[in-house]
C-alpha cells in the first residue's frame, strides 16, 4: 500500500522537474497523447464534469476567474483551474468554498500528487510512457482528480500555453472561449498572431461553440477558418461590452468597471473590483459564456448569479493595488508581454498626471525586454523634460528564478532609450529603495513578470 507523500516532499518532487517551459535549446515536443494515456490509467477524472476551455494570450485568467465566480454565486460547485501561480502552487486548483472559490488544501494536494506520480512512474516502467510526465501535464493531472474527487457540477479551465497541444485539451467542452490574441511564447507557438491564432483554435471542436470578441484581423482570420472548417457555432461577445465608456475612477484614478446591460430583457448591473478598461472585453466573454451555458445547456444561472459572481471575483495581481501605510501604495501588474505592457500603460493614463511613480521592473530573459522596455520605461523618464516625471524613478532587479534576465540586461535596455534606472540585488531590496524614493503621496508600480508580482505582494502584505 503507498504511503502519501508529505506536502514539502511533494513541492520537492515538483522543483525537481524543473521549470514549465525550456529556457534555451530546440522546442520540446508537444502532444496529448502522454496526458491521455496518464489520466486514462487514473480512470479518466476529466471525463466526470463538463467544462469551459478559455484559452488566448492576456485575458483569459481574468475571464476564466470571473467565469469560476459567476458559476459558484449560481450554487453550481465549480472548479477552477488556472496558470501560473504567484506564489503557492495550490493557488492554481480551486473548488467552491461557500462565496468563493478555495485553493486545494496542502493535504488533498499531497494525496492527489502520490497517486498520479505512482500511477506515472508505473506507466514509464512498463513503457505506456516513454518518460516521466511534465510540471504541466502532472499538476493538470492533480487539478482533475481533485475534481473529480470534490464531485464538482462544473469546471472552468485556462489553457496553460496554446491551445491545440496543451494538456487541458483532453477534455471536451462544451464551450470554448478565445480571449485576445498576442505575439507571446513564439518558439512554442510560431512567430505571427495567425499561427498562434491558429493554434489557440485547437480547442475547438466539431459542431462546438465558441464565444470571442473580435480583435486583430490576422487572428479573426485563422480563427475563423477553424471554426468555419469545425461547423462551430460562433457566439459574439459584443453585446456584452458597455455601450459608454464608464466614468467611475476609483480613489487611485484608475478606472473602475462599473456599467449597466440589458441582459435577456432585465437590466444587469455591473460592478467588478478588477480595474481597468481592458477588463471590459474579459467581463463580456464571461458573461457571454454564463448566458450560453443557462440559454442552451440546461445550468440556472440568474442575472442575480452573474451580478454576484462578478462581485465576488477575487484575480491578484491584476491592477492589484496594495494601500500603503507611511509609504506609497503599490501597484501590482503581471504584464509579462507586449500587449500586456501596452494595456497597463493605458491604465496608467488614468491616474493623475502630477502623481509621482516609482517602476519596480524585471522579466524572465526569454521574454521581450526590448518591446517591453519601450513602452514602460519612457513613462518612467525623469529626464524627459516633463515637470511631472521629474520625481519618477526605476528600479531593475532580477527574479528568483532560472530564467531570469540579468540585471545587466535590463539595465541595457534602459540605457538604450537613454532613460534613467538604478538596480538593485533583488526584490526585497527594490521595494525598499522604491519606498525610499516615492513620497506617501506617489504610487509605485510593479510589473514584468508573474514570479516578480507574486514575490513583492507576499512581501507587502506579510507587512500589513
Amino acid at each position: 500500500m503507498s504511503i502519501d507523500l508529505t506536502y514539502a516532499r511533494t513541492l520537492e518532487h515538483l522543483a525537481a522537474l524543473g521549470p514549465e517551459l525550456a529556457s534555451s535549446g530546440p522546442p520540446r515536443k508537444f502532444t496529448l497523447d502522454h496526458i491521455r494515456t496518464l489520466l486514462a490509467a487514473l480512470g479518466d477524472p476529466q471525463k466526470s464534469f463538463p467544462a469551459v476551455l478559455i484559452a488566448g494570450t492576456n485575458g483569459k485568467g481574468s475571464t476564466a476567474a470571473t467565469l469560476a465566480s459567476i458559476t459558484n454565486a449560481a450554487g453550481l460547485r465549480t472548479g477552477l483551474y488556472t496558470s501560473p501561480h504567484l506564489l503557492r502552487v495550490n493557488e492554481r486548483i480551486r473548488v467552491s468554498a461557500g462565496n468563493a472559490l478555495a485553493e486545494i488544501p496542502d493535504a488533498d494536494f499531497a494525496h492527489a500528487f502520490t497517486l498520479v506520480d505512482a500511477t506515472a512512474r508505473h506507466l514509464v516502467a512498463t513503457q505506456a510512457l516513454p518518460h516521466y510526465p511534465t510540471f504541466f501535464e502532472l499538476l493538470t493531472a492533480i487539478a482533475f482528480v481533485h475534481f473529480a474527487t470534490q464531485q464538482i457540477d462544473f469546471a472552468i479551465l485556462e489553457v496553460g500555453l496554446g491551445g491545440r497541444l496543451d494538456a487541458t485539451n483532453v477534455v471536451e467542452p462544451l464551450v470554448s472561449v478565445i480571449t485576445d490574441i498576442a505575439l507571446d511564447h513564439m518558439v512554442y507557438l510560431g512567430e505571427t498572431i495567425s499561427e498562434i491564432a491558429h493554434e489557440k483554435a485547437g480547442i475547438l471542436r466539431p459542431n462546438g461553440i465558441l464565444i470571442t470578441l473580435s480583435q486583430h484581423p490576422q487572428a479573426n482570420q485563422a480563427i475563423g477558418e477553424t471554426a468555419v472548417a469545425l461547423n462551430v457555432r460562433g457566439v459574439d461577445a459584443a453585446r456584452f461590452l458597455p455601450p459608454l465608456r464608464p466614468t467611475a475612477p476609483t480613489h487611485t484614478g484608475l478606472l473602475l468597471n462599473t456599467y449597466d446591460l440589458s441582459v435577456d430583457g432585465e437590466v444587469l448591473h455591473v460592478a467588478s473590483p478588477l480595474p481597468g478598461q481592458h477588463q471590459q472585453r474579459n467581463l463580456a466573454l464571461a458573461i457571454a459564456a454564463a448566458v450560453e451555458l443557462r440559454t442552451n445547456h440546461g445550468f440556472t444561472i440568474p442575472n442575480t448569479a452573474i451580478e454576484q459572481g462578478i462581485r465576488s471575483t477575487q484575480w491578484p495581481g491584476r491592477l492589484e493595488l496594495i494601500p500603503g501605510t507611511s509609504h506609497a501604495p503599490l501597484l501590482l501588474d503581471v504584464a509579462h508581454n507586449p500587449a500586456g505592457a501596452w494595456t497597463l500603460r493605458a491604465a496608467l493614463a488614468e491616474l493623475p498626471d502630477d502623481r509621482p511613480r516609482t517602476l519596480i521592473f524585471s522579466c524572465l530573459k526569454d521574454k521581450q525586454l526590448t518591446e517591453l522596455a519601450q513602452v514602460l520605461f519612457p513613462l518612467f523618464d525623469s529626464t524627459s523634460g516633463d515637470p511631472a516625471r521629474s520625481r519618477d524613478h526605476i528600479i531593475l532587479a532580477p527574479i528568483q528564478n532560472v530564467r531570469a534576465a540579468s540585471v545587466e540586461d535590463l539595465l541595457a535596455a534602459a540605457h538604450s532609450l537613454d532613460v534613467p534606472a538604478h538596480a538593485a540585488p533583488h526584490l526585497p531590496a527594490a521595494l525598499q529603495q522604491a519606498r525610499q524614493v516615492t513620497p506617501p503621496e506617489g504610487i509605485i508600480i510593479a510589473t514584468g513578470s508573474v514570479f516578480l508580482v507574486g514575490e513583492l505582494r507576499a512581501l507587502a502584505l506579510g507587512e500589513n
